[in-house]
């Protein structure tokens, strides 16, 4: 079966501290974007990649392709330009996509750069037998939610606690579906969107060292997971 992924990147570097939008910054002296797209080529080299990015981002991205040009030989990909929301680049990845039936889509954070190569895979495989595959993690710490009702913030059983990762991966029929619904607050990932259909969402394990990086100290993280890989 046919393969994509779309990997959607509009970080602004706020959160960051950086004037540098955070997929652009160096990851091992490459632009954080160019690790992620190798992950998914290097899980399956016939996977098409789609990178979703804001319009105004499309001259720095194209930039850094001169300056690296490893990024376009290792990682040839579509370039899509993004929406003003997560859901709406979604949308427009997705819509860029022409085929209607027999594909599998992954939609991945730009900034996770660190998803195993076996979890891509493993996704893929599960998602071809039940339609589609969420990496998932299990909590470590201990989780508490505020009750209204009680004023207080009620203990949680964290053994029924999963953290939801990226790569979500779904059949293309189902996401194209999906992603014509109207936008709404509570969409606050691809997998969200899909469940007000009323589909089952299939969570797989994903891997502790596939962070989201936001901030200046995951990306000493990952520097740091990098060197030890």
């Amino acid at each position: 079966m046919k393969k994509y992924a779309i990997i959607v990147a509009g970080g602004t570097g706020q959160r960051m501290k950086s004037a540098v939008p955070k997929q652009f910054l160096l990851l091992q002296g490459k632009p954080i974007l160019y690790h992620t797209l190798l992950q998914f080529k290097k899980a399956d080299a016939e996977i098409e990649l789609i990178l979703v990015l804001p319009q105004n981002q499309f001259s720095t991205w194209q930039g850094l392709c001169q300056e690296h040009p490893e990024i376009l030989q290792d990682c040839p990909h579509q370039l899509v330009e993004g929406g003003k929301t997560r859901f709406h680049s979604s949308q427009q990845g997705i819509q860029a996509i022409l085929e209607n039936q027999q594909a599998l889509v992954a939609i991945h954070d730009g900034v996770r750069p660190l998803v195993s190569i076996t979890c891509i895979q493993q996704a893929y495989q599960h998602a071809q037998k039940h339609g589609n595959a969420v990496l998932a993690v299990s909590s470590k710490d201990s989780v508490r939610q505020w009750d209204n009702a009680e004023n207080v913030y009620l203990p949680l059983d964290r053994n029924h606690i999963k953290l939801i990762q990226t790569p979500q991966i779904f059949e293309v029929s189902i996401l194209k579906k999906a992603f014509q619904q109207e936008y709404q607050d509570f969409f606050t990932d691809d997998a969200s969107v899909v469940e007000l259909m009323g589909i089952d969402i299939q969570l797989v394990e994903g891997n502790y060292s596939n962070i989201k990086i936001t901030t200046p100290e995951d990306l000493l993280i990952a520097e740091a997971l990098t060197q030890n890989a």
